[in-house]
């Protein structure tokens, strides 16, 4: 007989079991989550109505067509340059820095040209700019 008395042990939590399991829902949850792409993005382009819209009587019309060609005031800008814009800018403000510039772009012209507008403008000192947009009875089609 053995009267010796016995060691009460403390239990042990075994982690290894609970891990495991762990692991086996991390890589259910992995390879059943289904993950979307957006390949493309719809875009609103802005309407106005025309009734709204204010007269300016210091305004500077730049339109940029869809080769990235300007017109000031309907006079073409020879050169496609930063610098010819600007001095065709200076020249087509008439009431000088309280001039308007309104940017009418081609829908197809590119985003650089527009910003070389913006970009000139600021150069000579305007800072009012505004864009042009279509009257929403013209924008059925699009």
């Amino acid at each position: 007989m053995n009267f010796r008395p016995h060691a009460n042990e403390e239990p042990e939590i075994n982690l290894i079991p609970f891990i495991d399991v762990l692991l086996v829902i991390l890589i259910f949850l992995m390879l059943s989550t289904t993950y979307s792409k957006f390949t493309e993005m719809q875009l609103t382009l802005p309407v106005a109505d025309t009734d709204a819209q204010r007269d300016y009587p210091k305004e500077v019309i730049v339109a940029v067509g869809a080769d990235g060609a300007y017109s000031v005031n309907r006079v073409p800008v020879v050169g496609r340059g930063l610098d010819s814009l600007a001095a065709a800018l200076s020249e087509g403000a008439k009431a000088g820095k309280e001039s308007v510039v309104i940017i009418s772009a081609d829908a197809s012209a590119r985003h650089q040209s527009v910003v070389t507008v913006m970009e000139a403008a600021r150069r000579v000192g305007l800072n009012q700019i505004t864009f042009a947009t279509q009257s929403s009875t013209h924008s059925g089609g699009q």
